[in-house]
């Protein structure tokens, strides 16, 4: 690692990171193209001018009027992030919050429009080799090879990755026994399970003994049962001083994993902290209110953390203390009327998610779109999932062609 990340203890460090996709309105350009071949020329040479002053405008993505010049959407609106080495760190955010494309910037997949970053101490753009060498990312879904065995998964990764036969066996035998597959070892990898998929998937990525994992989504799809084994993993990774950056829409996986947690929402950072210091941030605690009917509902669901229409439900922020609930209680059913019956409990991620991200997630599902409204109407950008994985990178050469890129 370099001087650099070893004085300041960060495995990861970005500043300013800005991303936009989309193309310029190319009924813009011919709009103003329409006066070449006009008049003496002038007006033709005004026209490409134009034309090449419209680009210029619609290729600055979040800058000045960007809807009326152009079809881009804005991902990430200048992020910072610092990541201390040998913790977990969760990145929280709706669908379209710019959560993957964080973690393609910072392995290297895709380059910001601004902004600089440093993952395990060098620079993403300059140093993009090193990188590749100290990471390894797991995207949202398994890419394991169906025909092969668990074993020969691993012995694969592990060739590509420059170990010998002889080291190859070895660390393939020690990642089959750390993930509890050394007795499923010998099937083909077609005959596991999402669980177990998953975590041959994840020791794919840790062949090459990487300083920084990042896990984008790792445990979508997952049952309780297997999403807990892959928790035991990550815990482990931490405990031998890996780095492991998450990005998860589970709020009890951040709570139980992550050592900090930074909520996206719309592609800036609207929060950061311990679960702890983001629960006290929203409240300490939260009254929940079951109310008598849909007048009482319509009356108090705009100023609740959490509410629900089926159950006439609305989640109200406290401190917890018997004189603020009982001042509370008198203020919103004055007439003791309204509330039905109420409980108190301490404030939770959910919580924090919702009235931090309130009014975003408007992208469906599983899809990673976006939806963003300019002030040339409203567009629709589908956000690049993560499809990329250990076991598909590993085989592509770098840049110049000659160095595989382990990421």
């Amino acid at each position: 690692m370099s001087p650099h990340a070893v004085a300041d203890g960060l495995a990861i460090e970005a500043t300013g990171l800005e991303k936009a996709y989309g193309k310029p309105d190319r009924r813009l350009l011919g709009k103003a193209g329409k006066g070449r071949g006009g008049g003496n020329g002038e007006e033709g040479a005004g026209g490409r001018a134009t034309a090449r002053a419209a680009g210029q405008a619609a290729g600055q993505g979040a800058g000045q009027d960007a809807g009326q010049t152009s079809r881009r959407t804005t991902v990430l609106c200048g992020i910072d992030l610092r990541v201390p080495r040998g913790t977990v760190f969760a990145l929280l955010g709706p669908n379209g919050a710019g959560k993957t494309t964080a973690v393609r910037i910072l392995a290297t997949l895709t380059t910001a429009d601004r902004g600089t970053a440093r993952v395990a101490g060098h620079d993403v753009v300059t140093e993009r080799r090193r990188v590749r060498r100290a990471i390894s990312l797991t995207g949202q879904f398994a890419a394991v090879d169906e025909k092969q065995t668990g074993e020969e998964n691993l012995r694969m990764m592990a060739r590509l990755s420059g170990l010998s036969r002889a080291d190859a066996k070895r660390r393939a035998a020690e990642l089959l026994d750390t993930f509890q597959l050394t007795a499923a070892s010998r099937r083909l990898a077609g005959t596991y399970s999402g669980g177990m998929r998953r975590r041959l998937d994840l020791a794919a990525g840790l062949v090459g003994e990487p300083e920084v994992v990042f896990l984008d989504e790792p445990t979508t799809g997952l049952d309780p049962r297997s999403r807990q084994e892959l928790w035991q993993v990550v815990r482990g990774l931490s405990a031998r001083g890996v780095t492991v950056f998450l990005t998860t829409q589970y709020l009890e996986e951040a709570d139980q994993l992550a050592d900090r947690i930074a909520v996206l929402d719309r592609g800036r950072l609207v929060a950061e902290g311990t679960a702890d210091e983001l629960k006290t941030r929203v409240a300490g605690h939260r009254l929940d209110l079951v109310l008598a009917d849909e007048a009482a509902y319509r009356r108090l669901a705009p100023r609740a953390v959490h509410h629900s229409a089926e159950t006439l439900t609305v989640g109200l922020p406290t401190d917890g203390t018997a004189a603020e609930v009982r001042a509370l209680l008198d203020e919103v059913d004055p007439h003791r009327t309204d509330v039905i019956r109420f409980t108190l409990h301490s404030a939770t991620l959910d919580d924090v998610f919702l009235a931090l991200t309130e009014g975003a997630g408007t992208g469906e599902a599983g899809t990673g779109q976006a939806t963003t409204s300019t002030s040339g109407g409203t567009s629709t950008s589908g956000g690049a999932a993560t499809t990329a994985t250990t076991t598909t990178a590993t085989a592509a050469a770098s840049d110049d062609g000659k160095e595989p890129a382990r990421v």
